[in-house]
């Protein structure tokens, strides 16, 4: 009977400690990861999927639920809402949340330039032949409070108009927001690849006017004034990185090797590795967009401090409660959790 007691509370003991050190998703006990996707389809977002689709995160020890939505402010509210353990979203959300006072930390880094194309629908309402064209025009991004209505905010502000002179409106980010340009939903919208590219093959290239193209080196450097400019990351909870340190290193070194893929497989090859729903019934078009992705995709998974710095310079720009806020811009980042070299 004693001997059945003691094991009784050493069963009870145990379980107690695996529920302190994985949390509410499991965590480092259980492998579990309920990890949320601000539009899954979108380029942006491909490392994350692709780790999936090779066996990354499994190989890793790690059972990764991955959760679409529509977008990086909709990933976010499922994080401050408890729903999920991990976003696979913008860093500039945890410079964000730095200023409510919540600590949220990128740990891998997937994207160094935001990828984002402000083009205008060959159905517009007005002429618009620069940013500061639409002030009182509709404008589609994924989401209100996503990373491409920030975008937009800015590009309004450094026209010299008021961040709220246009009026954004949620289309998605892949077919949903091709819809909505081609048919005059909106004037305008904040595109991401291989929705654009999809776009351009449908109306035709030559009928959609670029505003600001963000995918390259030279687009960041003109439009941005940076270099660098780290966007698409896996954030989580301070607590949760403190509390599960073994599976955001399981986490980062799977999103390492998928950078590490796409450095070393062409965009057709990416692309028979994806669920073929992403394509969009056109697989030539979204090899071809993966190709051209692939210098904005990180190589390392490292966010510096310049690149860092970057981002909250542009955020502070049309946000109010983050220029007012203090932030340690050190606190909302961290490499530790990748593999070394």
């Amino acid at each position: 009977m004693r001997r059945r007691l003691t094991a009784a509370v050493l069963a009870a003991l145990t379980g107690l400690a695996l529920a302190a050190c994985g949390g509410a998703g499991g965590g480092d006990a259980s492998g579990e990861v309920r990890l949320a996707v601000g539009g899954q389809p979108l380029l942006v977002y491909l490392p994350t999927t692709l780790a999936a689709q090779l066996g990354y995160y499994r190989e890793e020890g790690l059972n990764v639920h991955l959760e679409d939505l529509q977008g990086g402010s909709k990933a976010l509210q499922a994080l401050q809402g408890g729903s999920v353990d991990v976003v696979s979203g913008y860093y500039d959300h945890t410079i964000q949340m730095q200023a409510k006072n919540r600590d949220v930390v990128a740990f891998v880094n997937m994207l160094r330039y935001p990828s984002l194309v402000v083009a205008v629908s060959p159905k517009s309402s007005k002429p618009i032949n620069s940013v500061a064209d639409l002030k009182g025009t509709k404008v589609g991004v994924t989401a209100p409070g996503s990373s491409t209505d920030f975008y937009l905010k800015y590009l309004l502000v450094r026209a010299g108009l008021a961040p709220t002179d246009a009026a954004p409106q949620a289309v998605g980010g892949d077919t949903s927001a091709v819809a909505a340009m081609e048919s005059g939903q909106v004037d305008a919208a904040v595109m991401l690849d291989p929705a654009f590219a999809q776009l351009q093959k449908r109306v035709g290239a030559e009928n959609v006017r670029v505003l600001s193209d963000t995918r390259t080196a030279e687009g960041v450097q003109r439009d941005l004034n940076v270099s660098t400019y780290p966007a698409a990351v896996l954030y989580s909870d301070a607590a949760w990185l403190r509390d599960n340190p073994e599976t955001a290193r399981k986490l980062a070194k799977a999103i390492k090797r998928a950078l590490d893929y796409v450095h070393s497989h062409s965009g057709a090859e990416i692309a028979a590795a994806m669920p073929p729903q992403y394509a969009a019934g056109d697989p030539a078009i979204y090899a071809t967009a993966i190709e051209n992705a692939k210098a904005a995709i990180s190589p390392d998974g490292r966010i510096d401090v310049a690149g860092a710095q970057a981002v909250y310079g542009v955020l502070k720009q049309f946000n109010p409660e983050i220029a007012a806020a203090t932030i340690d811009i050190n606190k909302t980042f961290t490499n530790d959790y990748l593999p070394p070299g």
